[in-house]
């Protein structure tokens, strides 16, 4: 019998111990199941927190209207394109300095600490926004939508290898480029000899700028700065009215996209032939515009942050440089002028606003 019972209890505990190693080999399959789940299927319910942050205008500015709407949703729609959606599995978030510069670092602090996986810094003030971010973190990425010559600010080593935590894209268009635009305004309206340039003093002192007077001295064309601030227009509007200028080239900086309205419509009472930098000037009365599609760049955005979403490095993104380019003619606003716009440049547009 004690034979008997110690066999027995020799059989229990192998099988207790066989059973104890089931339910051990069942839990180290499962966890290792789970590691091999697909990320996509571990990620489902990951809300991806987007922070874009730009140095002036409104979402929805009651006073100069959707100043960034058309923006924000070339960007939101690329988004959606790659299987993102404000509010399922993305949040969205808007924020301005509203022209004030020395609040961005303020800002950038705000916004870190709401931990955002991306932050998009916009406006042709991105550069600005992208400073402040680098000084407060080398971690977050941040994606530039429409830089201006990011390496040379020290934003990037380079524009095929960032090489830190901020990528994106570059609007630059150069000095030929520059000069083309105000080409076409003399195109428009040839009588055009005295010409306002409407832009910050950092504007005019940049290498596009100088491009543009290179064109006016070789066009036999006057030009003058009507030089703005961030937050006042009056002293611009007033040189120009006082020195009697035939005709206006608008400079592409952050203010001058926000604050497009009030520009056109000055040039509108003034009956001033004016040049633009984008298609959005046109939309809102804009004689003539030529410049990057902010619009595409933008979309385009929505594609770095889904890479960068997805385990990309922005040290290893390269800054891409525009590719789509608009050519927008507002025959609404040329024929209120008394301006016939050459058959010639009609067929170059890529849009005639009637």
């Amino acid at each position: 019998m004690e034979i008997q019972r110690t066999r027995d209890e020799v059989f229990a505990r192998l099988w207790k111990g066989r059973m104890k190693r089931r339910v051990v080999i069942t839990l180290i399959g499962c966890g290792f199941l789970s590691a091999l789940w697909p990320q996509r299927a571990r990620s489902a319910d990951k809300v991806h927190r987007i922070a874009f942050v730009v140095p002036t205008g409104q979402f929805v500015d009651a006073k100069e209207g959707d100043a960034w709407k058309g923006l924000v949703i070339a960007f939101l729609q690329g988004m959606q394109e790659l299987g993102y959606v404000d509010g399922r599995n993305m949040k969205f978030e808007f924020y301005s300095a509203e022209g004030k510069f020395g609040q961005l670092d303020e800002i950038a602090a705000r916004v870190l600490g709401t931990s955002p996986d991306v932050i998009l810094a916009g406006g042709g003030g991105a550069n600005e926004v992208a400073h402040a971010f680098q000084r407060a973190t080398r971690a977050v990425p941040v994606v530039m939508a429409n830089s201006s010559d990011p390496a040379a600010q020290g934003l990037v080593a380079s524009l095929a290898r960032p090489g830190g935590n901020i990528t994106g894209f570059s609007g630059n268009t150069g000095p030929d480029f520059e000069a083309k635009r105000l080409q076409m305004l003399t195109e428009v309206a040839p009588n055009t000899t005295r010409v306002a340039y409407l832009g910050l003093k950092l504007d005019w002192e940049s290498p596009a700028a100088i491009g543009v007077r290179s064109a006016a001295e070789r066009l036999g064309i006057t030009l003058l700065h009507a030089e703005h601030t961030p937050t006042s227009y009056d002293e611009a509007f007033g040189l120009i009215v006082r020195e009697q200028v035939h005709g206006l080239f608008v400079a592409r900086n952050p203010w001058n996209f926000s604050n497009r309205r009030a520009i056109t419509g000055f040039a509108t009472d003034r009956r001033m032939p004016a040049v633009y930098p984008t298609r959005e000037f046109a939309e809102v009365a804009g004689l003539i515009c030529y410049g990057p599609s902010l619009s595409d760049l933008y979309r385009r955005a929505a594609g770095h942050v889904d890479k960068i979403l997805k385990g990309a490095k922005p040290a290893e993104l390269p800054v891409e440089q525009p590719t789509k380019f608009d050519l927008v003619i507002n025959s609404k606003t040329a024929k209120g002028l008394g301006l016939n716009v050459p058959p010639t440049l009609l067929a170059l547009a890529d849009d005639v606003i009637e």
